[in-house]
This record gives C-alpha cells, structure tokens and sequence, in this order.
C-alpha cells in the first residue's frame, strides 16, 4: 500500500510531535509499568485501571497524534484519529465502567507471549528504531505513538482471565495490518513486529476464548482462572 507522504515527512512529524508533548513520554512508560504491575496484581480494582490506561493511550493518539499532528501530511489520518478514539472509548465503557475483566500473568503459552509482546513495546521498538538510524525525537515511542502501542495493547490483553470481547480486536487487528506500509515503504522494520503482534495476538485470544467458553459457559463479564 503506497502512502501519501515520505519518509521524511513521516518522522518529521515525530520529532515536532515528541518535542510538544514531552514529558508526556515519561508519562506513559509510567502508566505502562503500572498497568503491568496492576496486571500481575489481579483483581476487579485492578483491572478497571488497567483499561483505563488503555483508553486513555487509544483516545491520546486518535486526538493528538492522528488529529492535531499526523493529519497535516496524511488526511486519513483524520479517519485513524476517529478509529483510534473510537477504541478508547470501548475500552472506557466496557472494560473501565462496566469492569468485570481481570488480568493476571500464568506460565501458558499465552501469557508468556503477552509478556514478549509488551517487552517488545516498551524496550525493544525503540532501542531496535534508535539501532537502524531513527534518532530521538524521530522515533516512535510506547503510548503516545500507534505502533508499539497496539503491539502492548495485544500483550495486556493476553494476559486476560476472562474472554476478551471480539469488538477490542477488530481495530488494533487492522492497524497492525496497517502497519506493514510503515515497515515495508517507510523503512520502519520494527513495525513488523506490529503485523506479528497482530496476527498472532488475534489468533491466540481467539483460540483462549473458544477454550474458555466452552468447559464452563464463561461470558466477558465472567472471570475465569
């Protein structure tokens, strides 16, 4: 998929970006951390603000970054920004006010998976970008850029003890398919791990709600050990 600017411009809008929001990054590693640490902890207090983080990351980047910053040399970005907010919200709803959704870390496949995918997000992303040549502030950064956001929002999400609803997947499912036009036409290589984050997550939350629902009737309100 061909896209409407350059790689110039692209990581122009990270450096103005990084530069106006700043201390806004150490704000979201912050939050980032916590919502691990909240994850480990369990519990329905717990999980409320773990996906309150979350909809605050997703409502963040659809206002300022698609909006107010990426919309100026991508006009789509217009529709991402809506998209974006639009997943803020139904973490908002359904995973802050509704609550019912926990989290917690076990030695399955799944989890351990979660894990490598939110340690991709908060470490690796950068530190490969930086690696390849896309020096502070052109880089894209945990919470408050798309790309290793999604990757660590599929990680939290694999560490669910309850079936996740299909509605929190369509959107960074797609987004993470998006992201292939960054990796492949930006030179952007560390969004591949977008595409497997996104397939991958997908697929094993998928498989862990079938295997969830079925012995005992579990529904996304239900926490499941």
């Amino acid at each position: 998929m061909n896209v409407p600017f350059t790689t110039e411009e692209f990581l122009g809008v990270f450096g103005s970006y990084n530069t106006a929001i700043w201390p806004m990054l150490i704000v979201a590693y912050l939050l980032g951390i916590a919502g691990v640490i909240l994850a480990i902890r369990g519990g329905n207090p717990a999980g409320r603000i773990v996906y309150g983080v979350l909809a605050f990351f997703w409502l963040w980047m659809g206002v300022v970054y698609h909006i107010i910053y990426f919309s100026p040399v991508n006009p789509v970005a217009r529709i991402f920004g809506a998209v974006f907010i639009l997943q803020g919200f139904l973490f908002l709803v359904f995973g802050v006010l509704r609550g019912g959704l926990t989290f917690a870390f076990t030695p399955r496949t799944g989890p351990i998976l979660g894990a490598v995918f939110m340690l991709y997000a908060l470490v690796v992303y950068p530190l490969l970008g930086l690696s390849l040549g896309h020096a502070y502030p052109e880089l894209p950064m945990f919470g408050v850029a798309p790309c290793p956001t999604t990757i660590f929002t599929f990680g939290i999400l694999l560490w669910s003890k309850n079936v996740i609803p299909w509605y929190f997947l369509i959107i960074p499912l797609l987004w993470s398919l998006v992201g292939m036009s960054a990796a492949i036409n930006l030179g952007v290589p560390q969004d591949y791990g977008l595409v497997v984050a996104g397939i991958l997550g997908t697929a094993m939350i998928l498989m862990r709600n079938r295997r969830l629902t079925r012995p005992a009737g579990a529904t996304a309100s239900t926490p499941v050990s």
